[in-house]
């Protein structure tokens, strides 16, 4: 058994093909759970983004993966726990799940797996969906703990057949840049921000829709779009329906950015119209810490963090027209857009801290370990 005074040595497993909200919790655990007693290193399978673009300093190790079928990581994944001595493997996507399973046995130490989404819901395939699942349940069989990063997520691994004894729920947390800054009320044109990496299931198709729509209602709106695309072919797709509805020249597309914070400054509210996926989006929580107001899909964690009138804005999944009245409604000042961001920024300081969010995982690493 491990003492309380060392450090637990844990070896979190990352895909790092992209720079999103998984990414995006893996680095902030990796800069906070220092202060908890643990020490932190990655493996990445797919040394891309990750690589790059990570604001921590933690050790990582490119493990490239030549297929989405290769194991052979697993045994390089073993070697470095056991000469390193780490004590706890730590995954975070399905396919992390798989290579450290097969590394966690051959080590002979535990394994945690985060669920950032749920894997029966997270493409537009059913047959990828369905695969996920199938990956998610012969890799995760042996997993001493599962952490959900919200309540709907937990709801979603019970009713999987998960036994609520493997399941300990942390929610997602981010750093808040600083103290609510003052801005003035927005006009005459508000910037509608969306901050993602944009693929089918972000609903950009409803965000350009009402883009269109506000216009003809004669509102004075323009799109700032922060972050790449999954595909080419889908950009190519969401600028020609820009294009056929006439407002292309209302959005400023910024690609990716390391300062997302600094793209909040330039923002009067971010919409987050997803269609289904999400788990507790970070962007939200990196939205409200700044004192930006959210208007978003009521899917998945998004209502257990969005109160609607009060930090808020929710909408049903998909309604082009709702969200287009409400953006509409903010407009014309019918909510209070000072109390929404006051109240958002304090939402997010009580509970969606990212110290608390490396508390709660470091409170799973000691119980598992069983030093807690």
């Amino acid at each position: 058994m491990i003492t309380s005074e060392e450090k637990i040595k844990v070896l979190h497993i990352i895909n790092g093909e992209f720079f999103s909200g998984a990414e995006r919790v893996q680095d902030l655990l990796a800069l906070c759970l220092p202060d908890y007693g643990c020490e932190v290193s990655f493996v990445c399978l797919k040394p891309d983004k990750f690589s790059v673009n990570r604001g921590s300093s933690v050790p990582l190790f490119a493990m490239p993966m030549k297929s989405k079928f290769d194991l052979t990581p697993a045994w390089e994944i073993a070697r470095i726990v056991k000469q390193n001595g780490y004590v706890l493997l730590h995954t975070h996507s399905p396919r992390a799940a798989l290579v450290g399973r097969i590394a966690a046995w051959l080590a002979r130490v535990p394994m945690v797996h985060h669920v950032h989404s749920p894997a029966a819901r997270d493409t537009e395939s059913a047959w990828r969906n369905r695969m996920n699942v199938i990956m998610e349940r012969l890799s995760l069989t042996g997993a001493a703990r599962l952490i959900p990063v919200s309540r709907s997520l937990d709801d979603y691994l019970k009713k999987q057949g998960w036994s609520s004894a493997r399941i300990a729920m942390v929610a997602n947390g981010v750093p808040a840049p600083g103290p609510l800054p003052d801005r003035p009320v927005p006009g005459p044109e508000w910037v509608i921000g969306s901050v993602a990496l944009f693929r089918p299931r972000k609903g950009m198709e409803i965000l350009i829709q009402a883009l269109a729509d506000l216009r003809r209602m004669g509102r004075a709106v323009r799109l700032r779009a922060v972050g790449p695309f999954e595909t080419v072919e889908y950009e190519e797709a969401i600028k020609e329906m820009a294009g056929r509805l006439g407002v292309t020249d209302m959005i400023d597309w910024i690609g990716f950015t390391q300062d997302v914070n600094a793209e909040f400054s330039k923002m009067d509210v971010l919409v987050l119209p997803s269609l289904f996926g999400e788990g507790m989006p970070m962007v939200m929580l990196e939205a409200m810490a700044s004192g930006v107001p959210v208007v978003a899909s009521d899917v998945e964690g998004i209502p257990e963090v969005l109160e609607h009138g009060r930090t808020g804005l929710v909408v049903p999944a998909g309604d082009t027209k709702r969200l287009t009245a409400l953006l509409a409604d903010l407009v014309d000042e019918k909510y209070d857009w000072r109390a929404m961001r006051e109240n958002a920024y304090r939402s997010h300081m009580a509970g969606f801290s990212d110290h608390a969010m490396a508390k709660g995982v470091a409170k799973v690493y000691k119980e598992v370990l069983g030093h807690a």
